[in-house]
């Protein structure tokens, strides 16, 4: 099993006035996405303005690539706080497999899948399957004449159908059970 470190995993939006922007003004600034809602636009100039609405147009450790609503980035933020920070890059990457399970009707992944789905960050699949194999006994009954010749190859083939995998940013493999 790979340890990684670990770097600002946060999500992060840059929440933005949106008149200003349609006047091709760019107004704002970067916050926490968890408090993304409570953003106003008197927060953005500094300043009581006129202006009524924000919107967040660039987003950062959140595993989507589109603009969105203050409300909908803070719900990207309470999902991320809802797991360890030493899960979150884990959990981005279950989102950016594209292999996830997401809560209700909309994007947002559901963290108890999550937890149950997850298997850890490893040097590669092969090298989970292979403790796999030795957690559940795969061989213990086979004498040594004849497990040298089992297909782990082969074995670990079929086994990655019931997987996804998703590289991770520093080295290794995340890797989530299909359930």
């Amino acid at each position: 099993m790979t340890i990684a470190t670990t770097t600002d995993t946060t999500p992060h939006v840059w929440v933005g006035c949106l008149a200003c922007y349609n006047e091709g003004g760019l107004v704002g600034d970067w916050h926490d996405a968890i408090d993304a809602d409570e953003v106003t636009t008197a927060d953005v100039h500094g300043r009581a303005s006129l202006h009524d609405e924000v919107w967040c147009f660039d987003l950062e450790n959140i595993p989507v690539r589109r603009e969105m609503s203050p409300s909908e980035a803070a719900e990207w933020g309470r999902v991320f706080d809802e797991v360890d920070e030493h899960q979150r890059e884990a959990l981005y990457a279950w989102v950016a497999s594209g292999d996830y399970v997401a809560e209700g009707t909309g994007d947002l992944p559901s963290t108890s899948d999550f937890q149950e789905r997850y298997a850890s960050l490893w040097d590669s699949f092969e090298d989970y399957a292979r403790q796999l194999a030795d957690d559940i006994g795969l061989l213990n009954d086979v004498p040594d004449e004849i497990a040298t010749y089992f297909d782990w190859q082969s074995w670990v083939r079929d086994l990655a159908f019931d997987y996804t995998t998703e590289a991770s940013a520093m080295a290794g493999a995340y890797v989530f059970r299909s359930l």
